[in-house]
């Protein structure tokens, strides 16, 4: 097996989803995926910088289609992005009905992940090569994403230490639009 990090850069897992993963209306439980996507995010990174990574952030968590208890659930990851010691890793899951043979797709989300040394310190993680088409465009966007990312951390701070006079503002505006 190669010890090179671009051997490791994606990651597949597939899960049955069992009857002690169902909510009250009998589909799997959103927190039941999110556990296993947390898994999967740190399985890719680990697997990819070669040390511990932490879950930093979890973006776009949208849920397309309800999952099925007694269906197959694949995790596809890669990671999009990497920084000195943060990547993106990018998660498809698709949902796979035994019996009928079926697959549909039912959320893309994107995880944050950081590389730590012993002490719990970031800790450089292998840049990323970028060799396909399809590489090139999932880099371009996870840019884009960690852009938004960092906007939204900003406004998401001014709501928290000015939340009156902003809603003031905002409510003024849409005031102003009825006319």
């Amino acid at each position: 097996m190669s010890s090179n990090p671009e051997s490791f850069k994606s990651l597949a897992m597939t899960v049955l989803m069992t009857p002690e993963m169902a909510n009250f209306s009998g589909h799997v439980h959103g927190g039941a995926i999110l556990r296993l996507l947390d898994q999967v995010a740190y399985s890719c990174a680990a697997r990819y910088s070669g040390s511990y990574v932490v879950t930093v952030s979890v973006d776009q968590v949208m849920f397309r289609q309800p999952v099925h208890v007694g269906e197959l659930v694949t995790f596809l990851s890669s990671i999009n992005y990497t920084g000195k010691s943060s990547m993106e890793v990018g998660i498809r899951v698709e949902a796979e009905q035994i019996r009928e043979r079926t697959r549909r797709h039912v959320m893309t989300c994107y995880f944050t992940m950081v590389g730590v040394d012993e002490s719990g310190k970031p800790k450089a993680v292998p840049a990323l090569g970028i060799e396909t088409q399809a590489e090139r465009r999932r880099w371009a966007a996870a840019q884009l994403r960690r852009g938004f990312r960092k906007e939204v951390e900003k406004h998401s701070l001014e709501i928290r230490q000015n939340p009156e006079e902003l809603y003031a503002e905002m409510k003024e505006t849409i005031d102003h639009s009825k006319d």
